[in-house]
């Protein structure tokens, strides 16, 4: 066995084995073929998988899309909606479908699930993001299944995760998980289209470098709303914070979480920021964007200053004071997310000027950073 079959092994054995584990099941692998109806067949086998877990003493987070394919039926489309109103609708209706399938599927294991909606400003605001954490642990201690779902109807286009893949990521960082099982109509990655001839299951990612000769195709399905793409940017969110990722389909989760050779496993980065660092950079959406001189750059980049109102040219998009905003180099580049401490009214006339200066003019209180170096990540 090589080297990186061996990594590959004991990957797949700490995703199995893992005392916590969150699991992801996207829409297509929930569904049926017209993808307007619930496929309970496809849900019981997916919860007997996990009841098996929680059996062996182990804790399951389970991040279920379903909820708007399941609502597609009952609400008389023939086809997922495009636009976002009806979107919700169909949440609405699909979602208490859902969670009670669930219920009935966990409660023949003695098992009791709790439904946690999620927007994406739950994580982008600190403290939505820390009362979500402990809601989660909670809800592990007291023997409870969590099933996590975006909250579609009420999500706005801006506050949107646009995928349960990277919601997953972030829940998986949040519980401090140790491993993440991504389930969706694919068995694995391929270094092509799958139905291509000659291309081949890619079983282990040690590195991005590794994905360079991959072509990674996009939305699979008409009720899903992610793709490959999606799959690939959730394992590095995730392994980001040190977690293994193993993607695979629904049809292998009894295999996957008994360490067998199915699917592809993606390593764990080998160095990881900081909790509030990776919160920065993966679980927040910036509001606007702060332009910098090639001085600034490299400033933040290679020395990691703070940010000076001297190095920014040009601010773009309307925020508040906290908010979280990307910094970018001359040619547009996105080179840093960090939480600005003024706001976009105040700093047009701030740009370029020493903080000396602003503060001989302005008050004492101008005398600080545009974005303070503890809350700046190098992205």
């Amino acid at each position: 066995m090589s080297t990186a079959d061996g990594t590959a092994a004991g990957l797949r054995r700490a995703v199995g084995e893992g005392r916590r584990l969150v699991v992801k099941v996207g829409s297509s692998s929930l569904t049926s073929a017209d993808g307007g109806h619930l496929d309970v067949g496809a849900l019981d086998a997916l919860v007997d998988a996990l009841a098996a877990r929680r059996a062996a003493g182990r804790q399951v987070v389970l991040v279920s899309s379903g909820a708007i394919a399941a609502g597609i039926g009952p609400l008389g489309l023939d086809r997922r909606p495009t636009d976002l109103a009806t979107q919700q609708a169909a949440a609405s209706v699909g979602q208490g479908a859902l969670v009670a399938a669930y219920q009935a599927a966990f409660s023949r294991h003695g098992l009791t699930v709790g439904q946690v909606l999620l927007t994406a400003d739950d994580t982008t605001r600190r403290s939505h993001y820390t009362n979500a954490r402990r809601t989660l642990e909670r809800l592990l201690e007291l023997g409870i299944v969590p099933i996590v779902n975006e909250n579609d109807t009420v999500a706005t286009h801006e506050i949107r995760f646009g995928d349960n893949d990277r919601l997953a990521a972030l829940v998986a960082d949040l519980v401090a998980a140790d491993g993440l099982v991504l389930l969706t109509d694919v068995d694995a990655l391929y270094d092509g289209p799958p139905s291509r001839a000659g291309t081949a299951r890619v079983p282990f990612v040690a590195t991005t470098e590794d994905l360079d000769s991959v072509t990674i195709g996009g939305t699979g399905s008409s009720v899903g709303s992610g793709g490959m793409v999606t799959k690939v940017e959730a394992a590095g969110i995730a392994g980001s914070a040190g977690v293994p990722t193993l993607l695979t389909r629904l049809a292998d989760v009894g295999a996957a979480l008994s360490g067998e050779d199915v699917g592809t496993v993606f390593a764990p980065a080998a160095a990881t920021r900081g909790s509030r660092k990776r919160w920065l950079a993966n679980a927040t959406t910036a509001r606007g964007r702060l332009v910098i001189d090639e001085g600034a750059v490299t400033a933040v980049t290679e020395r990691r200053t703070s940010l000076l109102p001297a190095g920014i040219v040009e601010v773009g998009g309307t925020f508040a004071a906290g908010d979280p905003v990307d910094v970018c180099a001359p040619d547009g580049r996105v080179i840093a997310r960090g939480l600005v401490t003024y706001a976009s009214g105040e700093l047009p006339r701030m740009l370029g000027r020493s903080t000396r200066d602003l503060a001989r003019e302005l008050g004492k209180a101008y005398e600080r950073e545009v974005v303070h170096r503890d809350d700046l990540v190098v992205l």
